[in-house]
């Protein structure tokens, strides 16, 4: 038995399971709740069982078809991807025993096809080797992310999407002819090729600046943020989870691939011209969400804020910088699905999100309450929780690398985080308001939510497989996409 799962491809699974769940959604949709929840376990299986194979071998590469790089197209694996492939699994799990209480019968039959369907193409960029299927995988990613945004109807869910449409296309563009002009300089798209071929040059320079411009459109880093918070604010809850969690990670994923491989040969400037966009990122988003008066909205400025943190560490550049970044991404991950799973449940149950009138929820809510409560103390980086360890270990990096300007920003963030986290408490817990609403919430709901909070929350506490899942092919070291 052993030997017939040692022959499997595990490294497909995670990209062929979600896939086929998505057709057999699309074929049967009185059956899509169960397909769905089923497609999420089995893929978080296979993601477990790739991890196995991946303690042993370290990194992994697999040539799709018998053809290997650069005529065929390869799945690599590593430490990094393996953190990404778990990170999506976990959240979608969640996501979809959550969204099986939440859809009525007539969008559910939109909403599983598209999400499984984003979920292979998510998978499939966190092991695609080479950039140009890095840009076909991104660009299905953003099409479905916008059908999903669109779900909810209404204009302002339109309008969002589309914005979200032509921002999506917008990066998608810059980063196709960053593609063309490496190509064009050094004639390979495989990363493994590019890491030993690439060098300096005026071409490459411009390559770095396209694609990186794309990216951070599709990231939301500030200044480009602008299309996030109304998408994330008109979407139904689950999406706006899934979004804030894992699409806009795809992108940041790959301008760290692409970095770590060849991208940080181009020079010291870019590195901190990106720590500073991160640093406004962080005070910018959290200025705004302790500003905004409706509870979604105040959460996607919080995601604005929180992806600023992933930047702080190119101008560090360190092993240490790396980790801790990560370490956030993970837990921010859980966090923000679990509090944009709270809020839909909270928007349910009163009808709306105005902050100021959430005090009729204080006594009917205690679970959602609890993961909101959970969640906003990983995003505040208090111990004991996974942003905590994020967060120490880039102030670590920043004092030992003599740049302590960066743990400066970390420390106001997080001042900004407990502000806009305890400004919602503070509005719940001392305006209790009656109300005539008999709205029963579905147990899967609250407890989807509670699951993915206490999971960013024990992240503080088990740290030592997600480090030592990073120390995988040696991600951070050089030559090890070959």
């Amino acid at each position: 038995m052993e030997l017939i799962l040692e022959q499997i491809p595990w490294i497909v699974m995670p990209i062929i399971f979600p896939l086929i769940g998505s057709m057999a959604c699309f074929l049967f949709p009185a059956k899509a709740k169960s397909l769905g929840l089923l497609t999420s376990l089995v893929v978080l299986a296979c993601v477990t069982r790739l991890g196995w194979q991946l303690k042993a071998l370290g990194s992994l590469r697999y040539p799709m078809g018998g053809w290997g790089a650069p005529l065929g197209i390869d799945l690599y694996a590593d430490g990094l991807s393996l953190l990404m492939l778990l990170m999506a699994a976990l959240v979608g799990l969640g996501i979809s025993i959550y969204s099986s209480s939440y859809f009525s019968r007539d969008k559910a039959r939109h909403f599983w096809p598209l999400w499984l369907f984003l979920c292979g193409a998510l998978n499939a960029l966190f092991l695609s080797a080479d950039i140009f299927n890095l840009y076909v995988t991104l660009e299905l990613l953003g099409l479905t992310a916008v059908a999903l945004v669109a779900l909810a109807g209404g204009a302002d869910a339109l309008i969002a999407a589309m914005r979200y449409l032509l921002v999506s296309l917008l990066g998608s563009l810059f980063y196709l002819l960053g593609v063309a002009l490496i190509y064009h300089s050094v004639g390979s798209l495989d990363i493994a090729i590019l890491a030993q071929r690439v060098e300096p040059s005026p071409a490459m320079w411009a390559a770095v600046g396209l694609i990186s411009t794309g990216l951070l459109l599709k990231t939301a880093l500030f200044p480009m943020h602008f299309w996030l918070p109304p998408a994330h604010a008109s979407a139904p809850a689950p999406v706006s989870a899934l979004m804030s969690a894992l699409v806009v990670k795809a992108s940041f994923y790959i301008l760290l691939r692409m970095w770590l491989e060849f991208f940080q040969t181009q020079g010291g400037a870019f590195a901190n011209f990106l720590g500073l966009l991160g640093a406004a990122a962080v005070l910018w988003g959290g200025i705004q969400a302790l500003r905004q008066t409706r509870l979604k909205l105040l959460i996607a400025y919080s995601t604005v804020s929180q992806l600023g943190y992933l930047f702080l560490a190119f101008p560090l550049g360190t092993s240490i910088a790396w980790k801790g970044a990560l370490y956030m991404l993970f837990s921010h991950a859980m966090a923000k699905a679990a509090m944009f799973m709270a809020a839909g449940n909270i928007q349910f149950f009163a009808g709306h999100d105005r902050i100021a009138e959430l005090g009729s929820i204080t006594q009917r809510l205690p679970l959602t309450l609890t993961a909101f409560a959970l969640a906003g103390i990983s995003l505040m980086g208090l111990p004991p929780s996974g942003g905590f360890i994020g967060k120490w270990l880039l102030l670590q990096a920043s004092i030992e690398s003599g740049q302590w300007w960066w743990g400066i920003i970390l420390l106001l963030g997080g001042f900004l985080a407990t502000g806009y986290v305890f400004k919602v408490i503070a509005h719940v817990f001392t305006h209790d308001e009656p109300t005539s609403r008999t709205v029963t919430l579905p147990a899967t709901m609250e407890w989807s939510a509670l699951g993915l909070a206490l999971i960013a929350v024990l992240l503080g506490l088990f740290t030592y497989w997600p480090l030592a899942m990073l120390e995988m092919g040696s991600p951070f070291g050089t030559g090890h996409s070959g």
